[in-house]
């Protein structure tokens, strides 16, 4: 995958460091443990050179954990979960910055029972999880979204930040986005005054708006379980909710790009706590300090589980390669499974991509072996890039 002049190139230009920022291995490695394990085999091939574990996420499931492997301290908190039991979940704390993650407590793995709940999942637990870092005195909140349970607009978030919303009884609206279809008036309550100089940063690549054939429903709703008629019912429900909305605020965020992000809660994000959204690899790595750690390196070795055609639309290692890039340093991927051509590989601006199933050969197994693999990904990149002692 590397030639030996194009390694011995990089070996003379670059003197430094080794900065390992991959993001999870998923159902085999979390981030941090992909980063160790990588470290460990360049330290096998290089005893002596310096190496920085920095692992990574996009704002879906691990961002807290990537944090908390940079420096934020973990906070643990019982909250709500998707179907209104109570889960453990973890903040991300520094300073005034808190870093929460959705699926920390509206996430699809946190169903009981594994059973789905489309039309009545709920985001309370993630309302709950910021009202948690406001407590705490952090006035600049990371969203993180994926990977939750809900399509419920980002409704049951709001609820738990003390927005109340109301049917034709004035009775409080049960949990979940088919709910909101009774939806007769909001009290916004605190909200405002909750949110006074705090500023919400929402962490998606999702472009999606909240509603239609590209909508919330229509994409994500089948993956949590919502038949197509579910999928109906939830858009119009979601369509009511939206034209509250709009009445309360004064401005329709609906169409707005990532407002069907993790089943709306970008929507509410946007429409109700005055969110801005970021790319989500691109605000982590800020978060994270990567232009930092990248300064003076002379390799970063990043990867995920599946390096496809997917990581070239903004998932994590294309994020890691743009950055580095931006220091003159070489980057190069590990993944679980390689489905990218040598061509789509280096176009994406790797200097080589390792595979561990391709390590494992024909007969090996290459999710338990996953750590094991990993660590001789890391031994073979230090061999190409650093020389070995």
């Amino acid at each position: 995958m590397e030639n030996e002049g194009e390694a011995r190139l990089f070996m003379s230009q670059h003197r430094g460091h080794v900065v390992i920022a991959p993001d999870k291995f998923k159902g085999s490695l979390t981030a941090a443990e992909a980063a160790d394990r990588i470290a460990a085999g360049v330290r096998r091939a290089v005893p002596g050179v310096e190496v920085r574990a920095l692992p990574v996420a996009d704002g879906g499931e691990g961002t807290v954990a990537a944090a908390v492997a940079a420096g934020f301290r973990a906070v643990p908190v019982k909250v709500a979960g998707p179907t209104g039991e109570p889960v453990a979940a973890v903040l991300a704390v520094q300073g005034e910055t808190a870093v929460v993650e959705a699926a920390q407590a509206s996430g699809l793995q946190l169903l009981p029972g594994g059973v789905k709940a489309p039309l009545t999942a709920s985001s309370h637990g993630t309302g709950e999880l910021i009202r948690k870092a406001l407590e705490l005195g952090c006035r600049k909140l990371v969203l993180g979204l994926g990977g939750v349970a809900c399509t419920d607009g980002g409704a049951g978030m709001v609820q738990a930040l003390g927005l109340r919303l109301l049917d034709a009884d004035g009775a409080e609206l049960p949990s979940g986005g088919a709910a909101l279809a009774r939806l007769a008036s909001i009290d916004p309550g605190p909200l405002a005054d909750t949110l006074s100089g705090v500023e919400v940063v929402v962490a998606s690549d999702v472009d999606n708006p909240l509603l239609g054939e590209r909508g919330a429903p229509a994409v994500y709703g089948p993956q949590k379980g919502a038949t197509p008629e579910d999928v109906a019912e939830l858009d119009a429900a979601l369509a009511h909710w939206a034209d509250h909305v709009a009445a309360l605020t004064g401005s329709d965020l609906r169409e707005t790009p990532g407002a069907g992000a993790a089943g709306g809660l970008g929507f509410g994000a946007m429409a109700l706590l005055g969110a801005t959204l970021r790319p989500g690899i691109a605000l982590l790595l800020e978060l994270l300090g990567f232009d930092q750690a990248v300064r003076g390196a002379r390799l970063v070795v990043t990867g995920e589980g599946c390096l496809d055609v997917q990581t070239l639309h903004g998932k994590a290692p294309a994020g890691v390669a743009d950055a580095a890039a931006g220091h003159g340093v070489p980057v190069a991927a590990v993944s679980g499974l390689l489905e990218l051509s040598e061509a789509q590989w280096r176009a994406a601006g790797f200097v080589a991509a390792l595979s561990l199933v391709e390590l494992a050969g024909p007969d090996g197994d290459s999710i338990t072996r996953a750590g094991e693999l990993a660590e001789l990904a890391g031994e073979r990149l230090a061999r190409m890039f650093l020389g070995a002692e």
